[in-house]
């Protein structure tokens, strides 16, 4: 079966990506992903907290340095023989495409748009064939309105498409008023592609010693019918790449995403819990299905089951919801 497929641009031989995730930190996972049939792969991410948390002690050694024994000066440790956060990363960026034949994407996590945008150009010049923006911001400031969190975000896609010409792809939540008419935005400003939707943290709360307890739960396939969602209602009305991401754990999970409109399928969770073969088994499922329906590429059946194919998707949405209230019967 013909599982190749588009991706910001790129042609790549799998709908298969592996999200950002601790697994690349690894040379040998990595090139585990790659041989279990990954399109591409997309690094760890790059916080700007990171960056910032390292320049401000840096910045205070080096004051405390200025101010000590002139005697003993010449024993402390200069600017330059720091290795630093994003050193770190651009160097396993390299290695990454140097082990690789699969499109290697960079990831920036942030919410402000702050010098480490200007780091944007050395991922590109690292050799990043594309970088996806992780704008992970939940407001708590009742005052501010939606209008103005949808600006941060293209903020800050406009100040990096000024910076590179690598593709961007941008990881939203699903928590906007209208997700349709961003998506378009982002299109507009230059932006590549779009996943959706990124996983907010919610702490939980323990009750025993009265604290929170910020344990990451993975995710359950149930969260993947979200992201099918909104893959219907975009398939054919965008240029973006439709990334789905969060809740795929299975050939069958994949499957209805490719169904409703999807170009690629994001892994997290299962590949966390299950190694980097779990990525093979989704792969070889989808083609024994696409073996049996008949289908000898994905283009063949993506977006078969989208909005794409009606006229009035209001309609359809309502009544999907008055057919699924009438499925459930009292026992």
């Amino acid at each position: 079966m013909d599982l190749t497929t588009d991706y910001l641009g790129l042609r790549i031989t799998s709908p298969l990506i592996p999200s950002a995730s601790p697994l690349t930190h690894s040379l040998d996972s990595a090139r585990r992903l790659e041989e279990a049939g990954a399109g591409a792969i997309i690094m760890h991410s790059l916080f700007e907290e990171s960056i910032d948390a390292e320049e401000a002690h840096l910045e205070k050694l080096l004051h405390h340095q200025e101010t000590g024994f002139g005697e003993a000066q010449s024993f402390l440790p200069t600017h330059n023989g720091f290795g630093s956060v994003l050193d770190d990363y651009l160097e396993q960026l390299r290695r990454l495409k140097e082990a690789l034949q699969i499109p290697v994407v960079a990831s920036l996590n942030g919410i402000t748009e702050g010098g480490w945008l200007e780091h944007a150009a050395d991922l590109e010049q690292a050799g990043a064939d594309a970088l996806e923006l992780n704008v992970y911001f939940v407001p708590t400031d009742l005052d501010l309105p939606g209008s103005q969190v949808e600006r941060r975000y293209l903020t800050l896609l406009g100040a990096l498409r000024e910076r590179i010409r690598i593709p961007i792809n941008m990881k939203l939540s699903p928590y906007f008023s209208s997700t349709g008419h961003l998506v378009r935005e982002i299109e507009t400003i230059g932006g590549d592609g779009v996943a959706l939707f990124n996983r907010f943290y919610e702490p939980d709360i323990d009750i025993e010693s009265l604290r929170l307890n910020h344990r990451l739960q993975l995710s359950t396939a149930q969260e993947s019918l979200l992201s099918m969602h909104w893959m219907a209602l975009l398939y054919g009305r965008t240029s973006l790449t439709l990334g789905a991401t969060s809740g795929v754990h299975s050939a069958t999970d994949a499957i209805k995403l490719l169904l409703a409109g999807a170009d690629v399928v994001h892994l997290c969770s299962l590949l966390l819990e299950q190694g980097p073969g779990a990525l093979a088994k989704v792969r070889l499922g989808i083609e024994e299905w696409m073996e049996e329906k008949g289908f000898e590429d994905l283009d063949a059946f993506r977006g078969m089951l989208s909005h794409h194919h009606t006229d009035n998707p209001e309609l359809l949405e309502r009544i999907n919801y008055l057919k699924a209230l009438d499925s459930y019967h009292l026992r």
